[in-house]
């Protein structure tokens, strides 16, 4: 994976920061391999895993954290089962058709239920029917941005087979549309100052959380048989990861957060930008689980309409979608301390 000099430094200078507990504490810390969204560049929803490094939060609760960097959520979901990392920042509908389709050994334990995915356009007269025949950027066929663009198709009568769906790194995505090579595309609020200050402001044609408010964007998903063997090192992972949503909510910490989100290649003004539009949505959740179940049922529902989970297969149960006790036992070590 190419980066640009700046965030690789910074990818790096983060990965010997989440390295481990100094001293002889070291040897004794559990360690958990995390997964976060990497791009290239890193998506604005993965700073919640370098805030968390940086702050030394994932330290302060007693767990050794290497940052992992897989390109993607479903680059990172796969990787979970595999057996590459321990914790995935996974799309929310791929875990619910992995688990309904081949009853993969994965479960949400957190979860971001707001998406911050919106269509754009560089053609300010253009509406969402005008994507007809059109190609619209997005990340992979099937991934994250494709369901959120077959959403936002569907609220203006369109399907996904209307519109030509091209698969490109955001940052890709976003040149296209500066180039004038594409006029629509499926991008993060984040992603949008960046394509404005090459002199070609976009306009948001419909944003997911408005004509989707059942949709569910990413969970943490964990192997279910881990968590079976040995559930401490994640209920610690978990009380430094609410530790960190708590810290990202905080307005008094803007300006540290938006420094740090930077690896994300945004400037700290609009990073600081960014948590202004996501923490009133509630992004990153910091006082509940995220896993929202009318949310996740109603992805589910949609999952079997479309397709996605195969005839004669079992939608996945709320129940075995979630694993809400480590949130809980987490939530109460931060209490107790």
């Amino acid at each position: 994976m190419r980066m640009a000099p700046k965030c690789a430094a910074l990818l790096a200078a983060t990965a010997l920061l989440a390295g481990g507990i100094a001293g002889p504490a070291a040897a004794q810390a559990p360690k958990v391999r995390f997964g976060v969204i990497a791009g290239p560049p890193p998506i604005f929803a993965a700073i919640i895993g370098y805030v968390a490094a940086e702050q030394g939060f994932f330290k302060k609760h007693g767990v050794d954290v290497e940052l992992k960097y897989p390109e993607s959520g479903t680059a990172a979901a796969r990787a979970l089962i595999a057996g590459d990392i321990d914790v995935a920042q996974a799309p929310s509908a791929l875990t619910i058709n992995q688990i309904s389709n081949a009853d993969a050994d994965v479960v949400a334990i957190w979860g971001m239920p707001h998406s911050s995915h919106v269509l754009v356009t560089t053609d300010h007269n253009a509406e969402c029917k005008d994507t007809k025949g059109q190609p619209v950027g997005i990340d992979v066929i099937g991934g994250a941005r494709a369901n959120s663009l077959r959403l936002i198709l569907a609220s203006c009568g369109l399907k996904l087979e209307d519109v030509q769906q091209i698969a490109l790194p955001s940052t890709a995505t976003m040149q296209a549309m500066i180039a004038d090579r594409m006029k629509f595309g499926i991008l993060h609020f984040d992603e949008i100052p960046v394509i404005a200050q090459q002199g070609k402001p976009v306009k948001i044609v419909k944003r997911l959380v408005d004509v989707n408010p059942d949709s569910h964007f990413l969970v943490l998903t964990v192997r279910k048989s881990d968590l079976a063997k040995n559930r401490e090192p994640y209920v610690r992972f978990m009380a430094g990861f609410i530790e960190t949503a708590r810290f990202i909510n905080d307005p008094k910490n803007a300006d540290r957060v938006a420094e740090i989100a930077t690896v994300t290649t945004r400037t700290k003004e609009q990073a600081k930008n960014a948590l202004e539009f996501l923490n009133p949505l509630g992004y990153w959740p910091a006082n509940d689980d995220g896993l929202d179940r009318d949310k996740l049922e109603a992805v589910t529902a949609t999952m079997v309409k479309v397709g996605n989970i195969r005839p004669g297969k079992m939608p996945v149960s709320y129940d075995r979608l979630v694993d809400r006790s480590i949130w809980r036992d987490a939530a109460a070590m931060l209490d107790k301390k």
